[in-house]
């Protein structure tokens, strides 16, 4: 993990000194940055888990009738619908990859801010919107809840729409759950971490939304 959390260190540093060359020093820029490359980088598996969820939500109806005609054998009714799957290649799991993937990538960003070093005259660097990415504000004071709030709405935005009309009722606590949670998460983290979060859900939603509409246009030309 110290290599992945050095090499963390150091591309942070080079979008400051990149951010610097355009006339805007600061790490909350370099985290923006950062975010958007990484965004962009996985942006191949973001599309393969939308796809993939979009041909789930298509097969519905007929995973409903599956279950319906093997209600009282389990066993059957999940091997007809992994039979369903793989037939209209479909990866159940699919959609959690790039979950997995950005996993290490938010933990290699907190160590990184817990101890980081900023270069040189940092003292206004680490400052972005009157907050110091370096500090946990917590529940301190209405403005520094801002981070919290923005990271709850993104998350609840980009879960609405990456499952509009999800009639699982797992699916439908989670879509509030999850915001609730990543709130408590961003009060309680470097609110560098938590502008990170914030930047991710925002690109996200707008590859979001241009996924769906790439996917749609494919729906209606294979019609």
């Amino acid at each position: 993990m110290n290599i992945v959390v050095d090499g963390m260190t150091s591309l942070l540093n080079i979008l400051y000194s990149f951010s610097a060359t355009v006339g805007f020093p600061n790490y909350g820029v370099a985290i923006i940055l950062l975010t958007m490359l990484i965004k962009t980088l996985i942006y191949p598996l973001t599309y393969k888990q939308m796809a993939s969820m979009r041909k789930t939500i298509e097969l519905q109806p007929k995973i409903k009738a599956i279950q319906e005609k093997h209600k009282d054998d389990k066993e059957k009714a999940n091997a007809g619908v992994m039979e369903l799957y793989k037939e209209h290649k479909v990866n159940p799991m699919g959609g959690c990859l790039p979950i997995v993937v950005q996993l290490p990538i938010f933990w290699a960003l907190y160590s990184t801010l817990r101890n980081f070093s900023y270069e040189g005259s940092a003292t206004a660097a680490h400052w972005f919107l009157g907050f110091d990415l370096t500090k946990i504000y917590g529940f301190t004071s209405p403005y520094h809840l801002l981070l919290p709030i923005f990271a709850a709405l993104t998350t609840y935005l980009q879960s609405k729409i990456t499952n509009p009309n999800t009639s699982d009722p797992t699916q439908k606590t989670m879509l509030y759950v999850m915001p609730v949670f990543f709130a408590y998460i961003s009060a309680t983290v470097p609110a560098g971490l938590a502008l990170y979060w914030v930047t991710m859900n925002v690109v996200s939603i707008f590859q979001q939304l241009y996924i769906n509409r790439r996917l749609a246009s494919q729906s209606k030309k294979a019609i």
